[in-house]
């Protein structure tokens, strides 16, 4: 099963991947934690992306494409994905199409994420990530806060906050977001593989109850 997670930044998506992946064994694949960890250990391709990604932009088709067509050749995702971060643009979801099509594949859902913006904003100011790239555990200070400050309550690691999680790049990448990538709504919506959830506070609806609920509805077709 290939499933799509969509949303503007801060919606939850890695949350909510990373929830599926335990519940439905199927091996979530985040184009962000590729790039970071090119961009941690200064490589080429790292040093292309922080480029962009400093600015609240998105990094060229023709990388990004490569780098996901690379990742689905390992093993570890032969049975299925979660896509987390891509694709972002019409051009990367129809290169999906055709590299699974040469698979044999599809993908099967969109899981379209939505919040309210300031709801956003506070929560990507406020986010912290385990800086185990084995772990990656992501906290909310005010939400979800580690139990001990700075520590991550999983593997003892150290917590840290993103380069780009501030109030102004969040802005530019929201703005991106509406002018690229919300297209692809409409694009999987006409192929009738969108399925829409709203993640907020105020409705007290948030990324674990959407993780538990999709994955109850994809465990009962599997039965």
């Amino acid at each position: 099963m290939i499933i799509i997670m969509l949303g503007a930044p801060g919606t939850g998506k890695g949350t909510v991947a990373s929830m599926l992946e335990k519940n439905i064994g199927i091996k979530q694949i985040s184009t962000g934690d590729i790039f970071r960890k090119n961009m941690q250990e200064k490589t080429e391709l790292g040093k292309i992306a922080e480029k962009y990604i400093s600015k609240g932009n998105l990094v060229p088709d023709d990388i990004t494409i490569q780098i996901v067509k690379d990742r689905l050749e390992q093993k570890d995702v032969q049975n299925g994905a979660i896509l987390d971060g891509f694709p972002r643009t019409i051009e990367q979801a129809k290169a999906l199409d055709k590299i699974l099509e040469e698979k044999s594949k599809k993908v099967d859902m969109v899981l379209n994420l939505t919040t309210p913006e300031d709801e956003i904003i506070e929560r990507i100011v406020n986010r912290r990530i385990c800086s185990n790239p084995e772990c990656k555990t992501i906290y909310n200070l005010v939400m979800n806060p580690p139990k001990q400050e700075g520590i991550c309550d999983k593997c003892g690691s150290k917590i840290v906050q993103r380069k780009d999680d501030n109030e102004e790049t969040i802005k530019s990448r929201i703005k991106l977001y509406m002018e690229q990538t919300s297209p692809l709504i409409k694009y999987y919506e006409e192929k009738g593989i969108l399925r829409t959830e709203e993640v907020s506070i105020k409705i007290n609806h948030l990324g674990k109850d959407v993780a538990e609920e999709v994955a109850k509805d994809i465990n009962n077709i599997a039965k």
